[in-house]
């Protein structure tokens, strides 16, 4: 069991996040429930910002909020001086509903609306990526409508492999993200832009992927990027101002995982950068970085009670809990693998090894195969670390089970930052088979 940020065992052998017994925040707020440990994620935080400060060096950090978003997680990114990076409508009207700086929204997504895009501009954000050339047109189109001006990035993908799994590698040639770097595509786009006089290109932008250990991707995907830049300093005067090398920094889920600290991938994302800029005599660009999970995922905790059990004599025990894949569809999407303990006897020798199931009417809503626990009661209250990324902004209402809490945990005091829905939530946009008499 590895504790992460302000989390510790109390006096009393109960798990405490932010100086708050977890065992009395179930109580309170119910479970399944997401508990955020705020101090972790300022320092998360805080610690990209100071490694490009002592570095010297133009940039920017925006958090990815599609791995959490809320008015509360926005509001505390921008208490913390980061940019955001949305990729939806839905993102972006919840930026704006926070009264997040519109001038540090960067807008994502590879098939944006034209009602997205026109919010967008409307907003006067600060910047939207550009992901294909259908978009180019459209976005081109509104700001003549608008009589608006906007600064663009061009999504590349650059042909590295992440070494991560399949559905979150994104910077690979067959992609549906972003312009090819070696196929001409790219040269079309800037050549397009460019032309647009409502268009301001300020950059590029590449992802390779999410979940990542090493700094070799990174490496090698600037080195492609700089590959082509004399080609278009010479071609189309076009010298980046800002290099937007993404996000997918990896954290500790289990042991198996051996993630490098923050600054490292900074580090040597600078050097890389500030090197190929000497070489090619060009001013030092923005160098844009986009964390989400790294922000926000080893912050993050979710409280299960504990009900069933089921014995499969010579094969395993199964311990069912009040979630699963509804606020935790990561291990159902792609195996991924989690951590736990009982919140509410931390000190207890561990006896048996269990399997947590969710409770949806799925064989596959498993949460963790084999979880070593001390001999697990009905009432018990599992806590499953790390769920802070992409557990809540993928929750869903399959079998018509209500989306969880989330509460803010920090010196020694709780905030519910997201209601727990009710089964009045659950059918507020349904519409009955037949209208009532005399209704329309």
């Amino acid at each position: 069991m590895y504790l992460q940020g302000t989390s510790k065992i109390n006096e009393l052998g109960h798990l405490e996040i932010g100086g708050v017994d977890t065992v009395q925040l179930a109580k309170q707020y119910g479970t399944p429930l997401y508990v955020y440990d705020v101090a972790l994620i300022r320092e998360r935080a805080r610690s990209f910002k100071n490694t490009f400060e002592s570095l010297g060096v133009p940039y920017q950090v925006a958090y990815a909020s599609k791995a959490f978003s809320s008015i509360a997680m926005v509001q505390l990114a921008n208490e913390e001086g980061l940019s955001l990076d949305v990729v939806s409508g839905g993102e972006l009207y919840t930026a704006l509903k926070a009264g997040f700086p519109p001038e540090k929204i960067h807008f994502h997504g590879n098939n944006k609306s034209i009602d997205e895009l026109a919010m967008a501009l409307e907003a006067n954000i600060g910047c939207i990526v550009i992901d294909n050339f259908y978009e180019i047109d459209v976005l081109s189109s509104l700001c003549r409508q608008m009589n608006k001006k906007v600064a663009v990035l061009l999504r590349v993908t650059p042909g590295v492999e992440a070494h991560t799994h399949d559905y979150i590698t994104t910077g690979q040639e067959d992609s549906k993200f972003g312009f090819d770097l070696h196929n001409g595509q790219i040269e079309k786009a800037i050549e397009l832009v460019k032309n647009q006089s409502h268009l301001q290109l300020l950059g590029i932008h590449c992802h390779i992927g999410s979940q990542i250990f090493g700094t070799e991707g990174f490496v090698l995907a600037a080195g492609k990027i700089f590959g082509k830049i004399s080609i278009w300093k010479e071609k189309f005067q076009f010298v980046p101002k800002v290099v937007n090398l993404g996000g997918g920094f990896g954290i500790r889920y289990t042991k198996e995982d051996d993630p490098l600290p923050m600054n490292v991938y900074v580090e040597k994302m600078v050097e890389v950068v500030k090197g190929h800029s000497e070489k090619l005599q060009i001013p030092l660009p923005e160098i844009w970085i986009e964390p989400g999970r790294s922000l926000v995922g080893d912050a993050g905790t979710t409280l299960y009670s504990i009900g069933s059990q089921k014995v499969v004599p010579n094969i395993r025990k199964y311990v069912a809990v009040d979630g699963g894949m509804n606020d935790n569809i990561r291990p159902a999407l792609y195996q991924a693998k989690y951590e736990g303990a009982l919140a509410n006897r931390m000190n207890d020798e561990c006896s048996e090894t269990v399997s947590i199931a969710g409770k949806c009417c799925e064989s596959g809503d498993m949460l963790i195969w084999d979880l070593s626990l001390p001999t697990v009661k009905a009432g018990d209250i599992l806590a499953v670390f790390c769920t802070g990324a992409y557990g809540y902004s993928m929750a869903n209402n399959y079998n018509r089970i209500a989306r969880p809490a989330v509460v803010f945990v920090e010196n020694g005091e709780a905030r519910l930052v997201v209601k727990r829905e009710t089964y009045e939530d659950l059918v507020s946009l349904d519409l009955p088979l037949k209208a009532e008499v005399g209704q329309p």
